[in-house]
């Protein structure tokens, strides 16, 4: 594992978020990143992914509130939430996503238990 997630936390319903990903040993620029997310005893699902030259895909769930971009000057790849609501709460992760770069991105089964970072933990409650 080698990105790490950040950003996360207790927020109200209707409040917003910009979560945040990172890899302290290589370059995030050429890679298709994915965000993906576990709410309590429910399976991981995927968000959304970026390609490397940017273009984004999402899940239809998302519905325009959530937003996936990079900024290649500060090596992280983002994830905006917006709108949320107590049933978006769980653990969002991110990790490379080369099905983005064909539009099949955002996939949790072609990923190993192992793979996955430690995640940050968004918690939306009044």
């Amino acid at each position: 594992v080698d990105v790490v997630e950040s950003g996360g936390g207790l927020v109200q319903p209707g409040g917003s978020l910009k979560l945040s990903c990172t890899a302290s040993t290589f370059s995030l620029d050429n890679y298709a990143m994915g965000w993906f997310r576990q709410a309590p005893g429910k399976e991981r699902e995927g968000i959304g992914c970026i390609t490397a030259n940017e273009k984004t895909y999402y899940a239809d769930f998302v519905k325009g509130r959530f937003t996936v971009s990079r900024d290649r000057a500060k090596n992280m790849v983002y994830l905006q939430v917006n709108s949320l609501q107590p049933e978006d709460t769980a653990v969002y992760y991110c990790i490379g996503d080369p099905g983005c770069e064909y539009g099949v991105g955002f996939d949790p089964d072609l990923y190993g238990m192992d793979e996955w970072g430690k995640g940050t933990l968004v918690t939306v409650s009044s």
